[in-house]
């Protein structure tokens, strides 16, 4: 069932993106010969128009090709039209820069709209939010909850009947008891090795509790219980406070990103926990199966997670990337003439070349991690 949401989640938010390009080149009149979800080869194709729409074998993203955007494109080998007579000022790179930038930039525009609409929404609702960043003015109105993302196997929570998606409610033990305890004030709870702990949680919305004790852990220096705890945060507001802070939740998710994308490139104290924490495809689908069973309201929060994740990504300078063509636009601005053709779909094959192969790691680190 999970992998099944998760491919929804994706197919939505390629689309989004795919349509961002799409919706702007046909608009500065630009001819769109395929819009594609998934990467070659197609399964099936049907053209409406002027253009094909595809559906493909790999599932981990989505194109649009548009017509003149590759100068190299041959239409004598690839049965495209002529690229001569009426068609020729329909070419994306006979188009201004200007032009070319906001097609190129559109795809990014519209994940980033999209995560303000899916926050918004979880905060009108009163869902909780699948993120940490989220402007103090709304913070002050929320609540906390801790839900359980993942559980270690053999450890003491196993051992009880703990699950992901489990949302904690108390912890107590003879001596003290804590409600809706913060996610630092459980982590100082439960270090209490060989005393016997209560936990109350609520899984399908019925309230349960297990006893169970933690285990000293000499790597970190504490007890453990074996959980992957997370926070939820949650408040309800009214229509145009949802709007607002959903704009401002998805900037600040957006600058958080990019830091947290900076320091796993360049290094740091910090890079090495990000490094392990990154997931991929597999990865992700496990988490979503997680999500769901909170609930609906925080799949959308993470849809917009992952939403403001592949706007920063995609505008990263790097070839294949949005944000790699833009630099090769910038640099054609600044020259004054194009980039070799040549030189271009070189630097985009190698580019893409590193990607998937980037992907094939991370998908098989998903696999050791998870399963």
């Amino acid at each position: 069932m999970s992998i099944i949401i998760f491919i929804i989640i994706l197919l939505v938010l390629v689309l989004v993106h795919e349509f961002g390009h799409f919706f702007t080149a046909k608009k500065f009149g630009i001819r769109v010969d395929e819009f594609g979800f998934g990467f070659p080869p197609k399964i099936f194709g049907k053209k409406f128009g002027e253009t094909e729409y595809s559906l493909n074998l790999l599932p981990i993203g989505g194109f649009v090709k548009i017509f003149g955007e590759n100068p190299n494109d041959d239409p004598a080998k690839d049965g495209a039209r002529n690229t001569n007579g009426p068609d020729e000022d329909r070419k994306f790179y006979n188009k201004a820069k200007w032009k070319q930038a906001i097609v190129l930039f559109a795809g990014v525009f519209m994940n980033f709209l999209l995560a303000w609409l899916l926050f918004a929404s979880t905060l009108f609702i009163g869902s909780p939010l699948a993120t940490d960043s989220i402007p103090k003015g709304a913070l002050e109105q929320m609540t906390e909850k801790i839900v359980v993302l993942g559980v270690a196997s053999k450890s003491p929570a196993e051992k009880a009947g703990l699950e992901a998606g489990d949302i904690l409610t108390a912890i107590e033990t003879n001596n003290e008891k804590m409600e809706t305890p913060t996610l630092d004030e459980f982590i100082a709870f439960t270090d209490k090795p060989g005393e016997t702990i209560r936990i109350s949680y609520l899984r399908s919305g019925e309230e349960k509790s297990v006893d169970l004790i933690p285990e000293a852990n000499d790597e970190v220096g504490r007890a453990l219980i074996g959980i992957m705890p997370y926070t939820l945060i949650s408040g309800k507001f009214n229509f145009f406070e949802s709007i607002n802070y959903g704009l401002q939740t998805t900037l600040l998710t957006s600058r958080d990103t990019i830091v947290g994308l900076k320091k796993l490139v360049f290094g740091g104290p910090e890079s090495k926990a990000i490094r392990e924490s990154v997931i991929g495809p597999v990865g992700l689908a496990k988490v979503t199966g997680v999500v769901f069973d909170v609930g609906v309201g925080y799949l959308l929060s993470f849809a917009a997670l992952i939403s403001v994740s592949l706007a920063v990504i995609n505008l990263v300078p790097f070839p294949a990337l949005d944000g790699g063509r833009l630099f090769f636009l910038l640099i054609e601005k600044i020259k004054g003439s194009r980039i070799n053709p040549k030189v271009a779909n070189t630097a985009n094959m190698i580019g893409f070349g590193i990607l998937i192969l980037l992907m094939v790691l991370v998908t098989f680190n998903d696999i050791v991690k998870f399963f």
